[in-house]
């Protein structure tokens, strides 16, 4: 059992290692609001499939109202708003720049658990979360500290912004006491009616087609439904989750890997040594 779970894992983590490439290549035959909808509907469609084949569509009866509305509003947050500020992110800076500010999220979480959940912040979290931040720094200002000149404000705001989002969405997530695909399949339904409105309101209607297409429909599988379902087997297969949890923090450095050979991207010492910082501040607030 416990093979299987690290299999899932692993699989898991390799996928996601190739999104933020996917996510950058896509933007070059596509605008962000009609890559992200395609890229929504199409994962709405993966999760509809699988929870046919395990046979829970009948509990999207059994939903209440509030039910329905709360997944109104973890729809709004993820996919919505969440991706609107990632893939806006990624049009704006290296995909290893965006990457790597966005996986400031379990910091973001520790930080939101302070109002949200009424945490209390001890020392070493303290000093966790300072080590993160200087990560973002090194990362924001590409190593230039000192000048704390930014490369392109708006992109780091946004890249920060939506791992800000992601954790605000967890804590409300982890809340839901509702089947996990279920509730996850709900809120992509309702995500991607938000993401249509915002496409009408903002932006031109111009789906994407040829390499657009076959970019959201791999975002659409392998980020936002087929990927995390994997990950959630993985979850429950293992005797503990601390048994596998610790692989996620594999996904920036092999992600670097998959920018440069798929990106064309040069690294960045900068880059390296801010995700090293990040990443060191998460295990340390973990330990």
């Amino acid at each position: 059992m416990q093979r299987k779970a690290y299999f899932c894992a692993i699989a898991a983590v390799l996928l996601w290692a190739t999104v933020a490439s996917a996510f950058k290549i896509s933007l070059r035959y596509s605008q962000v609001l009609p890559l992200l909808f395609c890229a929504s509907v199409f994962s709405t469609l993966v999760l509809f499939c699988f929870a046919a084949f395990q046979s829970k569509l009948p509990m999207l009866k059994k939903s209440a109202v509030k039910d329905y509305l709360y997944s109104a509003l973890l729809g709004l947050l993820n996919p919505c708003l969440y991706y609107m500020a990632l893939f806006t992110a990624y049009s704006r800076l290296p995909a290893q720049e965006a990457l790597t500010l966005n996986f400031t999220w379990p910091i973001m979480l520790v930080l939101l658990s302070i109002p949200l959940l009424r945490q209390r912040i001890t020392a070493r979290s303290v000093i966790a979360i300072s080590i993160s931040f200087a990560g973002v720094t090194v990362i924001a200002t590409r190593g230039n500290i000192l000048a704390f000149r930014f490369t392109d404000v708006t992109g780091v705001l946004l890249a920060v912004a939506s791992s800000v989002i992601w954790a605000v969405f967890w804590i409300y997530s982890v809340r839901d006491k509702r089947d996990e695909v279920v509730k996850l399949l709900l809120n992509f339904v309702f995500g991607s009616c938000f993401i249509l409105i915002a496409m009408l309101l903002f932006s031109d209607i111009r789906f994407p087609t040829g390499r657009g297409v076959l970019g959201a429909m791999y975002i659409g599988l392998f980020e936002m439904g087929a990927t995390f379902l994997l990950w959630l087997t993985a979850l429950k297969l293992s005797k503990t989750t601390a048994h596998v949890a610790g692989l996620i923090y594999l996904v920036p450095f092999f992600s670097i890997v998959v920018i440069h050979f798929s990106v064309g991207e040069e690294i960045f010492l900068s880059t390296i040594t801010g995700l090293v910082l990040i990443v060191a501040g998460i295990v340390l607030q973990r330990v």
